[in-house]
């Protein structure tokens, strides 16, 4: 029986003028980074239509630069036209109003400054099955994580996009993730914090511990105070692969962490989370998913070329149903999923112990 989520998944017929735009995305791309860079859609968010001259001057261009910007922006639809007068697409309108378009730009600056460049060994990681891209980022870590504090700039850039990333969905988290009864809540691989606070602002009665790599500590702890949760939300440092997890939490989270690694690493850390967990215990998986189909959506798909090129030698956006085997071999024997409303592919599944 057809349902109504099959009829959504159906695709329309690819033509060539789909086909180009897949030829020139690296282009199509460049033209949404710019914009950002140069601040587009900042201007005609707060000056709608503006002429192509007001355009120029306010950023600051020379005619042919800005010929090609507009020219690009407008046949992709970022922007539209009416007369000689340019508008933001709808989409942009409503990221803006909803408080989301810089969250947006700092997922935008994730693939420029991070991803774009190890991209470019996409067919020889999947040649080889590893993260051929690494070799492009400096540093002597055995992954990204590890090499990030060596390159500043990337660093920043990758935790406030983890930040904008996280917070796109994890009011969605606060709202579907029920700790009514919970204690004590380990956030493994909670990087800066931002889910932790999340929680912890939303559950007065919950402790929160984030379980992160030694590099990560000061930037969690300067985010924990910066929050004025230093009362609910600590930090300790660890590989969460090999060193011993806390024995006195009720509830232990991986957020956008077993999208990283391959089935038999995550089942490796469900299982060390089974453990460590007491009977009853739940773990909560939160990250991106892909369909058990196969067959999209398309931004859990094209996040995908990132996990298999760059940061760890496995990981990809793994469907609900890898996560589902993996729970059942680490020993869960319940598990519930609850998909997230929204543009981005998160969702949530609980397992109990």
């Amino acid at each position: 029986m057809t349902t109504a989520d099959d009829v959504d998944r159906i695709q329309q017929p690819l033509d060539m003028d789909g086909l180009s735009r897949i030829l020139f995305g690296h282009a199509a791309f460049q033209y949404l980074n710019a914009a950002c860079e140069l601040g587009l859609p900042d201007l005609l968010a707060e000056r709608d239509g503006l002429t192509k001259p007001e355009i120029r001057g306010e950023l600051g261009l020379a005619e042919r630069a800005c010929d090609i910007l507009l020219l690009g922006c407008t046949s992709l639809g970022l922007l539209c036209k009416s007369g000689e007068r340019y508008h933001l697409a709808q989409v942009i309108r409503d990221l803006t109003a909803d408080g989301d378009w810089e969250r947006f730009k700092d997922t935008v600056a994730f693939e420029q400054y991070i991803v774009y460049e190890g991209q470019a060994d996409f067919t020889e990681s999947l040649r080889q099955n590893r993260n051929v891209g690494l070799r492009r980022v400096r540093g002597s870590g055995r992954d990204l994580y590890h090499r990030l504090s060596e390159n500043p700039h990337m660093e920043q850039v990758f935790y406030r996009y983890m930040r904008s990333w996280s917070e796109l969905a994890n009011r969605h988290l606060v709202e579907q993730l029920d700790l009514t009864g919970a204690k004590r809540l380990l956030d493994c691989g909670g990087g800066d914090a931002v889910n932790a606070i999340a929680l912890a602002q939303a559950n007065p009665g919950l402790d929160v511990t984030v379980f992160e790599i030694p590099a990560s500590r000061t930037l969690a702890e300067k985010k924990i105070a910066e929050a004025g949760v230093g009362d609910q939300v600590s930090v300790i440092t660890g590989d969460m692969f090999s060193d011993p997890l806390p024995t006195d939490c009720d509830v232990v989270m991986y957020a956008h962490q077993l999208v990283i690694w391959t089935p038999e690493q995550n089942t490796a850390l469900m299982r060390r989370a089974y453990e460590a967990l007491p009977e009853g215990g739940r773990l909560v998986i939160f990250n991106s998913m892909s369909n058990d189909e196969g067959d999209g959506p398309v931004v859990a798909a094209l996040d995908s070329v990132y996990f298999a090129s760059l940061p760890a030698e496995g990981g990809m956006i793994y469907p609900w149903s890898v996560h589902e085997e993996c729970l059942r071999e680490a020993g869960f024997r319940s598990a519930e999923r609850i998909p997230f409303p929204g543009w981005t592919p998160h969702g949530l599944i609980v397992a109990t112990k």
